[in-house]
């Protein structure tokens, strides 16, 4: 256990981090598996309206620095190629 009062904050600071930052992980998570499993199933239509959905999600967690901007663009970039694939 900490015993310095700054170590002691910083703790504290982070556990509230954490919570905050689960929320975007387990959103984003939960999003690309629905989008996974409708392009699996070859539901372009369901899939394509997820889309947007997923963008936002990451576009905000990068924004916010959940992840970095280079890993959102390449999710969206293999989400969207992978949708494109189940259309067909």
């Amino acid at each position: 256990m900490a015993i310095i009062k700054s170590s002691k904050k910083a703790i504290r600071q982070n556990a509230t981090r954490r919570v905050r930052n689960l929320i975007y992980i387990n959103k984003i998570k939960s999003l690309i598996k629905d989008i996974k499993f409708f392009a699996a199933q070859k539901k372009a239509k369901e899939a394509k309206e997820l889309l947007p959905k997923v963008y936002e999600i990451l576009d905000k967690s990068a924004k916010v620095g959940v992840i970095k901007k280079n890993n959102a663009s390449r999710r969206k970039s293999r989400i969207a190629k992978m949708v494109e694939k189940a259309s067909k």
